[in-house]
């Protein structure tokens, strides 16, 4: 299978919309190897909706990059690696994009992908998102502000708690185009900034959807914001259930951002 060059540009918006989930809830979402990455007994999932800017293959320049707004359903998790050591990292079931590029590349090493319209305003502190694919299965949308600190009732106890989840689940894997494998990426970012996000309204169909989280099992818990970040895309290989192979870990000594 030919994989993809390191890819290079820059986070110019991430939001995070995260969901605590009743951990019991994801088995029947999560395939095996994976398992919840909990806080105080609860999963968290969500999804992170990025603008990415000056993307291109590591070592080009920057004016050759493309521009694209994109959305990843994930959900923290942990799995066992071939030599028995415990990983962590995120379980990410779909992904879409605005560009059609963006998807046509990607599905070569982030896993399944899918074309999606993106709604994006924003300015002085506020940011209005939505989002929707064009197979008509996923749409969400978040309006937001920029804040000083986490929502009452969040399971966070600090902002700083909340960002060290995010930024220890490095690696998201994808289930592959056409079954058998879940395709592995990490997200290395040059540094970690993050802050909160005060939500005044936000909807997103994957967890809402009760054939696949009864009613109660998913709630909202917080929002965060990333702005002008370099990163890096880097294939970390596949996860082979069948045959029980984790290959390609991930390389180490870079600040790290959840896919």
């Amino acid at each position: 299978m030919v994989r993809l060059p390191s890819l290079r540009g820059v986070i110019d918006r991430r939001i995070l919309v995260n969901y605590r989930i009743d951990a019991a809830a994801l088995e029947d979402v999560l395939p095996d190897p994976f398992e919840p990455r909990t806080v105080d007994g609860h999963a968290i999932g969500g999804i992170c909706l990025l603008r990415l800017t000056d993307v291109r293959p590591r070592g080009l320049p920057a004016f050759v990059g493309t521009r694209s707004e994109n959305a990843a359903h994930r959900i923290g998790v942990e799995w066992e690696d071939d030599t028995g050591e415990r990983r962590s990292g995120v379980y990410v079931p779909r992904r879409d994009s605005s560009s059609r590029l963006t998807a046509a590349v990607g599905r070569r090493s982030f896993g399944e992908y899918y074309r999606a319209d993106f709604d994006v305003r924003e300015g002085d502190g506020r940011y209005a998102v939505a989002m929707e694919s064009h197979d008509g299965e996923t749409r969400m949308s978040v309006t937001a502000s920029e804040a000083d600190e986490l929502p009452a009732g969040s399971v966070f106890d600090s902002v700083g708690a909340a960002s060290e989840y995010h930024r220890l689940g490095a690696v998201g894997y994808s289930p592959a185009p056409g079954g058998g494998r879940f395709d592995g990426v990490e997200l290395a970012t040059d540094e970690w900034r993050v802050t909160p996000l005060s939500v005044e309204d936000v909807s997103a169909s994957f967890f809402e959807d009760e054939r696949r989280f009864p009613s109660d099992t998913v709630t909202f818990d917080n929002a965060l914001l990333m702005r002008d970040i370099g990163h890096e895309w880097r294939d970390v290989g596949s996860i082979c259930p069948e045959a029980d192979v984790v290959a390609d870990e991930p390389p180490s000594g870079t600040a790290r951002s959840t896919a």
